[in-house]
């Protein structure tokens, strides 16, 4: 007969092994227990920094006690006692046998602080997954009644979690990080499809608006024909040619940008504008370009933290590197959105003429309040 398997055991078995940091916790933990005048020589490492909510009960405990005398340390367990008692305040399960074999798993006490550097590196390390994550989530949350606003804030907090790392640990030679495959979030949908070709048609209709919106550039497209069109208007707009349907599409086919699309359908797309300023559609376009920046920065450093053998210079590095393509989508959209105050009447490059809203027939209500 078969033996009755110990559902208790089986679970144990499934369980997943410590990562190496969890043993770097209990090295310094034991450490502290045994040695406690080590703890002088720990410094910028608070209890948040553990990865357990036993190991940071305990961390905690040792740093509100005063350390004891060695001699009477070595001949009795009072101070272990007290370490217990206080840590026991905090969370529940901690035994006089458990602070035993911290002490048993330290191979060398006087290694503390390279244990407690090992610990900081790690905590930095799921510091800025959870700044890459919450980056993420709020490119994608769509209720936010100010996406872009709260994106960007997102986007400083993270970057003042680079910065902090950086300044926690200084720049050393390393290898750079290596290039990790990223996966493109999908954004041709047909509503950006709708905007992007008002926009083609609204400023082949007013090419002085081609001008004024330097801040938007073919890569915030999400078509590449669209693109290649958008480029075709700005290289006529400063080189002075005459811009309608036509020209555009003769620049289109001198660059190999029509692909197989048929002239007709082309000139149809560019003679077909509404109502609404270019600059609004433009608007549209940049800001789902700076939410796609924003989801591809997060998920690039996300990944690079998911990585073991990614080195804490290397996330700085690899983090500063996602972080600048956001920045100058950043920039775009502060032109964009920000005129230039000037002194006089005139309209700066960057200004715009009043606008009226996009008539109900051609923008949906979830793209006029998209701002």
């Amino acid at each position: 007969m078969p033996p009755t398997p110990d559902p208790v055991e089986d679970d144990l078995d499934t369980l997943p092994p410590p990562p190496p940091v969890f043993h770097a916790e209990q090295a310094l933990l034991g450490a502290l227990l045994l040695e406690p005048h080590r703890g002088a020589q720990i410094k910028g490492i608070t209890a948040g920094a553990f990865s357990t909510a036993a190991h940071a009960a305990l961390f905690a405990a040792i740093r509100s006690l005063p350390a004891p005398d060695p001699a009477q340390h070595s001949r009795n367990t009072a101070w272990l006692n007290q370490v217990l008692a206080a840590a026991g305040e905090q969370t529940r399960g901690l035994t006089t046998a458990y602070l035993h074999h911290l002490i048993q798993c330290c191979p060398q006490p006087r290694h503390a602080p390279a244990y407690a550097r090992i610990i900081e590196e790690e905590h930095s390390r799921r510091l800025l997954r959870g700044a890459a994550h919450r980056l993420i989530q709020t490119t994608l949350d769509t209720s936010l009644p100010h996406r872009v606003a709260t994106t960007l804030a997102e986007a400083g907090a993270l970057t003042t979690v680079v910065d902090d790392i950086a300044t926690r640990f200084p720049t050393r030679s390393g290898s750079l990080p290596r290039a990790l495959a990223t996966t493109p979030v999908t954004t041709r949908d047909e509503e950006a499809g709708e905007e992007e070709q008002l926009l083609l048609a609204t400023a082949t209709a007013r090419p002085g608006s081609v001008e004024r919106m330097r801040w938007l550039v073919p890569g915030d497209f999400t078509h590449p024909l669209h693109a290649g069109l958008w480029q075709c208007l700005t290289t006529l707009s400063r080189s002075g040619t005459p811009i309608d349907p036509v020209t555009v599409l003769w620049e289109a086919q001198c660059h190999g940008i029509a692909g197989t699309a048929e002239p007709r359908e082309l000139l149809g797309l560019l003679s077909d504008p509404d109502g609404c300023d270019p600059d609004y559609w433009g608007e549209q376009i940049l800001q789902r370009s700076l939410l796609t920046t924003a989801h591809h920065t997060g998920r690039r450093i996300e990944m690079l933290t998911d990585d073991p053998a990614t080195t804490t210079y290397q996330l700085v590095v690899g983090a500063r590197r996602a972080l600048a393509d956001l920045s100058a989508v950043r920039v775009r959209w502060h032109h964009a959105t920000t005129p230039v105050p000037t002194n006089s009447p005139a309209r700066n490059r960057y200004s715009a003429p009043p606008r009226a809203g996009p008539p109900p027939t051609t923008a949906p209500p979830a793209v006029r309040s998209a701002r």
